[in-house]
């Protein structure tokens, strides 16, 4: 069974990573996801051990970060002023830490202003030092030893109080309180830059409306729009978000969909359009039927996308976390190697071989890794959300990185899908009107974008009541009898199969060829545009190292050839069945370089098991589209084929952040390992080599969030 606990106060992403694992580990315990960014776990656990599981986890929690609050989630409440509070980046913890800092400071440097200016006694001088690093130190020690008892030894509490009270044991007195004041001064850092982050992407995807006007026995009332059934009549006014996704009933208005598609160009909606909860109604009152209860409307399956993404860790972090696991026994091993080794075979000097020792466990402090890695990540997701494009985790972003082949849908992906008939073919004494009205009557039934094209052609009213026995073909058309006749209307492979004779039309465009009781009545020509920006986009991909770009399409051989050529594409299959796409992504993927990516763009409803047979799934134009964003790994939230450049773009600067904090801290930490353990660095360069590696990692991470 899956159960969820909020962690109210967890901002540290080594401890959730600790927490996660140990978790994990418990008897009867299938899995264990935290998520950072909501402050959740979600575990599923067998029946057995779940009258057990909430005190274990607590257990575990509390003896990571004992200040954090847990408590289980049984369902999802609307309350905005959690979500408010929830959002505030420098909140009462924060204030009371930095409180607690600034004491501890000031009885610091008062200590050393009367030990440099009065010269007073030594007694003295360790009074305020032994006083400044209880405040400031406490906590960190008392966490250590309660990890000790547990078994848990080798973390950064134990490499931070080892070091301190070994300082003060050699006499580094000044040193050992001001490493203990810098580390707490870069926790409270990392702790403000993960809410920070946390808020970013709250505030980003902060499209769900308090509340919502509702019609009810003739009056308008405000309720929570949980609170909204399916069906009902809610009022938007100008300058409200819609609440739900539904149908507008009257008025015209522009809609604000900035915060769901990263547009600043507003959207006109008239009545019979859809609307989509999160978009901001900017001009007219909006009277809206709602089509979709609020747990499945838009704007909170885009924020449950989001919240969840952290959840799906990408493998360089899985990789950090192990690390970490083995690095910091080994520094601590080493740092003892140090210590103790030289003096018994060199003779002498304990006390300066020890320090160098202690100098050693303060550099090897891993915090600059765990904490900027997972906060790189976690503000890729959001810069890219930022842009109308949602990543449902950092595995994703990250394998977008060494994509070296993109598989593109032709219709709705590269085109507009929008299909107007622009010339009927008649033949064998048919008339246009007739062959026009046997397709109508063909394709009535069908939401097909051809079909749609056809019946918009007609444009009468259809009498079904006459049709019957219809049947979808997959790959081929549709048969229905229209009254007593039996009609086919479909491509040449239909023609085909059911052995009528029929005159192929040359014309570049999508053919329906209709057959009225085995004979061929004519072919209707529907044409489909070509986004403006797929060229564009194309030439982009190449720009940016996509090494292959491919299309495949169920037209015929021309239409294929004529798109593909004007959007300058390595190459097309055309007239593919659904399965027959799958067969050419599996064979463009055995032929990619090793070590790369094949991602298929498709529209996320006809294209599902491409999209799930792909490296990366990627559906264009999701936006409000449920099997969309079910489907793919990444959703664009626009038509535009441009918004997957921007999605590479946010994915190979989160990589490269990523790598630069790793070359930076493995770098600086190394040299100033050197340094220490050769006795040029002291205290205070092991000081930077930890917190001030660790603080420009954590603000070079932050530098993800403004693209």
């Amino acid at each position: 069974m899956k159960r969820i606990f909020l962690l109210k106060g967890l901002d540290c992403p080594n401890c959730s990573a600790k927490i996660e694992k140990e978790v994990g580990e418990l008897d009867g315990v299938q899995s264990s996801v935290v998520n950072l960014m909501k402050q959740t776990i979600t575990v599923n656990v067998a029946q057995t051990a779940a009258d057990t599981i909430a005190s274990q986890i607590e257990t575990i929690v509390y003896s990571h970060e004992p200040d954090v609050e847990v408590s289980e989630i049984v369902q999802e409440s609307y309350i905005p002023e959690k979500k408010q509070e929830a959002n505030e980046s420098y909140n009462n913890e924060d204030k009371k830490l930095t409180v607690r800092l600034a004491t501890g400071a000031a009885i610091y440097a008062i200590g050393m202003a009367l030990t440099v200016f009065a010269k007073v006694p030594l007694p003295i001088e360790l009074a305020f030092l032994i006083v400044s690093y209880i405040i400031l130190g406490g906590d960190v020690v008392w966490q250590a030893v309660r990890n000790i008892s547990k078994g848990r030894v080798f973390d950064e509490h134990f490499l931070m109080s080892v070091s301190t009270i070994g300082a003060f044991v050699i006499g580094e007195y000044p040193e050992a309180v001001a490493v203990m004041l810098f580390y707490q001064v870069g926790e409270f850092f990392q702790s403000l830059a993960v809410e920070r982050s946390r808020k970013s992407i709250s505030d980003l995807m902060d499209i769900r409306p308090d509340c919502a006007t509702v019609r009810r026995n003739g009056e308008l009332i405000t309720i929570s729009p949980e609170s909204v059934a399916i069906g009902e009549i809610i009022i938007v006014k100008p300058g409200e978000k819609i609440p739900l996704d539904g149908v507008v009933l009257d008025e015209d208005s522009m809609l604000d969909t900035r915060a769901l598609t990263g547009e600043s160009v507003p959207r006109s909606v008239h009545k019979g359009d859809e609307a989509l909860s999160g978009c901001m109604n900017q001009t007219g009152v909006l009277t809206i039927k709602t089509t979709k209860a609020f747990g499945e409307s838009t704007a909170s399956k885009i924020i449950d996308l989001v919240e969840n993404a952290s959840s799906r860790k990408a493998p360089t972090e899985n990789f950090i976390t192990t690390f970490a696991r083995y690095y910091t026994p080994v520094v601590v091993i080493l740092a003892a190697i140090l210590a103790i080794l030289p003096p018994i075979l060199l003779g002498g000097g304990w006390t300066e071989w020890i320090r160098r020792g202690f100098v050693f466990l303060v550099v090897s402090c891993p915090c600059a890794l765990v904490i900027s890695i997972p906060l790189t990540f976690f503000g890729g997701i959001g810069a890219a959300s930022k842009r109308g494009v949602l990543v449902k985790g950092s595995n994703y972003l990250e394998a977008l990185n060494n994509v070296s082949i993109i598989v593109f849908d032709k219709t709705g992906t590269l085109t507009k899908g929008v299909f107007n008939v622009t010339d009927i073919l008649p033949a064998n004494g048919f008339s246009k009107e007739q062959v026009l009205e046997y397709a109508v009557q063909a394709e009535s039934f069908s939401n097909h974008p051809i079909a749609k094209s056809i019946l918009s052609a007609y444009g009468k009213e259809i009498d079904q009541s006459v049709i019957s026995d219809y049947k979808e073909i997959s790959g081929y058309g549709i048969s229905a009898m229209a009254g007593k006749k039996k009609v086919y209307a479909g491509n040449t492979k239909l023609m085909d199969s059911e052995h009528v004779e029929y005159t192929a039309c040359e014309k570049v465009g999508t053919k329906v060829y209709v057959a009225v009781d085995g004979q061929y009545a004519g072919c209707i020509l529907i044409t489909d545009e070509v986004k403006p920006d797929s060229k564009k986009a194309i030439s982009d991909l190449k720009h940016i190292g996509v090494e292959k770009t491919v299309m495949l399409t169920g037209d015929d051989e021309k239409i294929g050839k004529a798109v593909a050529e004007e959007l300058q594409l390595d190459e097309y299959y055309a007239q593919l069945f659904p399965d027959q796409k799958v067969e050419k992504v599996e064979l463009l993927d055995s032929k990619k370089r090793q070590g790369s990516k094949l991602a298929f763009v498709g529209d996320g409803i006809n294209d599902a098991p491409v999209l799930a047979r792909a490296d990366v799934g990627i559906a264009m134009g999701g936006l409000g589209s449920d099997a969309a964003i079910e489907a793919a790994d990444v959703v664009l939230m626009t038509d535009e084929p441009s918004k997957l450049v921007d999605a590479i773009e946010v994915a190979k600067a989160t990589k490269q952040i990523v790598m630069q904090n790793i070359v930076i801290a493995l770098g600086i930490k190394s040299v100033f390992l050197i340094l220490g353990a050769l006795g040029i660095a002291g205290m205070w360069e092991a000081v930077f080599g930890d917190v001030g590696v660790t603080i420009i990692a954590v603000l070079n991470a932050m530098r993800i969030l403004k693209k």
